[in-house]
């Protein structure tokens, strides 16, 4: 027996008694649910390896504790002010009752007395444990969560033109907290109206960014939707000038400075529990200012790794990686492919109190509570390796930076990856063995490369189907299908499933949101060696596919083949 492999306890060792589970199943699915951080009863659910009812069953007979029926509790009766949501997430638990001083809280799993003991220390109440099946725990936890957040769509659906010149609106100082309120007075009515109306309406397409274009005769503005830009708006060119500047005072920038590009930032409070940060950039040109706002939605790093497009292959190196205690992860891939949400994915996966963070980032995009983010800062020489080498002197467990830019800072990088730590970075190139034959060409030597380097993301967003409106493409003949590639994607040809987009009054174009598409790369021995003998990207690529990572263009086909995306789409982001 491995001396290594968990001891098994409580409801797992009934279980392999009741012979409902092997025991080394049973310790690899307390392994793996420690890796990914999920309760044990929940792997177990999830994988399939046993049904909810019965893990509910066994274990209110081991344990005498009560079956609850999620299925007979009254909204009302959830005593939803006294338990903090964190805790409810944290703990995967749900409190359904309050009896005078015993608060009753449903659990899939009774040995976990660390939560029980938890929510009793901060809601000052006793705690008592009612057993549920883990699948309807989960519903009802997705339901009691989603009912207390207020959403973006009714945050936003309560509010209306009255609502414009009297939105809540800060200006954030990059170097400190938030100013004081913006007074909408502080320019025109119709411009201020106007600027807010822009920002709620970006905010409701789902747009990533916002463009105000001024040239010679006319006056623009564009939403980036799903990666694509389109014309929202065509304002007199004479407010052209007023509206930049109203952007200018709403972001605290000097309103004087015309000649050089700024940087600022807008809080938009929409309601009480939901706030919107804009990243405001001016750039001088030959007519007049142009001001580009960034959306950054901290909803979006919340996501989890579930909601972003990963396989499941894809998905398992990732969690992998993200579980060694050093190494180094790269996320690649253009600008606007979506690198910052899956490092900030991987960093919440990571954020545990027993761990010390760091970031540095250029600029910090969305605040992570327990994270120490560093904006790094040029002006004053607060560099990505300067941050860097601050970080290294205060027992770092794990390390983001931003972006390796140049040598010293991959350096220093790879140096705290040989030493203990992990570090989450990202690299503009366009595939993953690109990433390896970036690194070398900056002068990093081929065996710090090959030692430190543990996995490598590249990344594209393709547009995600309606699936409202989205008819099966019977149109496409089979030498077309072999030609793109399809006989090399892993999937039968009668399973796969294409589909054009059409459009409708629920989507853009026959499109809505987005999805990943990954070559998730892991540095194996013989990618290794290649290194070290001075490969090429070619070489290596052909590596990467004998070991079974996909590529781009294979991982595109397969979510096209899959319904997700179009083969249209999938040409745009992937096809030389």
């Amino acid at each position: 027996m491995n001396s290594n492999a968990p001891a098994l306890s409580g409801l797992a060792r009934r279980l392999v008694n009741d012979g409902l589970l092997e025991q080394d199943l049973a310790r690899q699915a307390i392994t793996q649910a420690a890796r990914e951080r999920v309760p044990f009863v929940q792997h177990l659910v999830t994988q399939q390896m046993l049904d909810a009812q019965t893990i509910a069953r066994v274990a209110s007979e081991e344990f005498g504790t009560p079956l609850f029926d999620l299925d007979s509790l009254l909204p009302e009766s959830i005593p939803n002010k006294l338990v903090d949501q964190k805790l409810i997430q944290k703990h995967h638990t749900l409190p359904v009752l309050k009896r005078g001083n015993r608060l009753f809280v449903a659990v899939a799993d009774p040995t976990n007395l660390h939560a029980l003991d938890e929510i009793k220390f901060n809601t000052g109440v006793n705690t008592e444990p009612v057993l549920v099946e883990a699948d309807k725990l989960a519903a009802a936890i997705d339901r009691f969560l989603n009912a207390q957040e207020e959403s973006l769509g009714d945050a936003l659906g309560g509010l209306d033109d009255d609502d414009l010149d009297g939105l809540d609106i800060q200006a954030v100082d990059e170097e400190g907290p938030a100013d004081d309120k913006i007074n909408p007075e502080a320019d025109e009515a119709p411009i201020v109206r106007f600027i807010n109306k822009i920002l709620l309406d970006a905010i409701k397409t789902g747009a990533s960014d916002i463009h105000f274009e001024p040239y010679e005769k006319s006056f623009r503005v564009r939403f980036r939707t799903d990666g694509i830009l389109q014309e929202m708006a065509k304002p007199p060119i004479n407010l052209a000038t007023r509206m930049a500047a109203r952007l200018k005072v709403m972001s605290q920038m000097d309103i004087s400075e015309r000649r050089v590009p700024q940087d600022g930032r807008i809080k938009m409070k929409i309601s009480k529990n939901r706030a919107i940060d804009f990243r405001v950039n001016t750039l001088p040109t030959l007519f007049g200012e142009k001001v580009v706002l960034r959306i950054l939605d901290p909803g979006s790093a919340k996501m989890g790794i579930d909601a972003l497009g990963y396989e499941d292959i894809q998905k398992k190196l990732f969690m992998d990686a993200l579980n060694q205690p050093q190494g180094m992860i790269l996320v690649t891939g253009p600008t606007g492919s979506g690198k910052t949400v899956s490092l900030y994915t991987g960093l919440n996966i990571l954020n545990t109190q027993e761990r010390n963070i760091s970031t540095a980032e250029d600029p910090v995009e969305i605040n992570l509570e327990g994270i120490n983010q560093v904006q790094v800062n040029n002006r004053v020489g607060l560099t990505f390796a300067e941050s860097l080498r601050s970080f290294l002197r205060q027992d770092p467990d794990i390390v983001m930076v931003g972006e390796i830019r140049d040598l010293e800072t991959a350096e220093i990088a790879i140096k705290a990856a040989q030493t203990g730590h992990l570090v989450l970075s990202t690299l503009h190139t366009n595939s993953a063995p690109e990433t390896l034959t970036r690194l070398l060409n900056m002068g990093v030597p081929a065996f710090n490369v090959a030692t430190s380097v543990s996995l490598i993301i590249a990344q594209r967003l393709a547009r995600r189907l309606c699936s409202n409106c989205k008819k099966p493409a019977t149109d496409i003949p089979d030498d077309i299908l072999t030609e793109e590639g399809f006989d090399n994607i892993g999937i039968d040809r009668k399973d796969i499933k294409l589909f054009h987009p059409v459009g409708c009054s629920q989507c853009n174009k026959g499109y809505k949101g987005r999805v990943g598409v990954y070559e998730v790369v892991r540095n194996t021995p013989a990618i290794a060696n290649l290194i070290m003998e001075g490969g090429n990207s070619l070489q290596i690529a052909k590596a990467a596919q004998e070991a079974g990572f996909n590529n781009l263009r294979i991982s595109a086909l397969r979510k096209a083949a899959q319904g997700l995306t179009s083969l249209e789409e999938a040409n745009r982001v992937t096809k030389d």
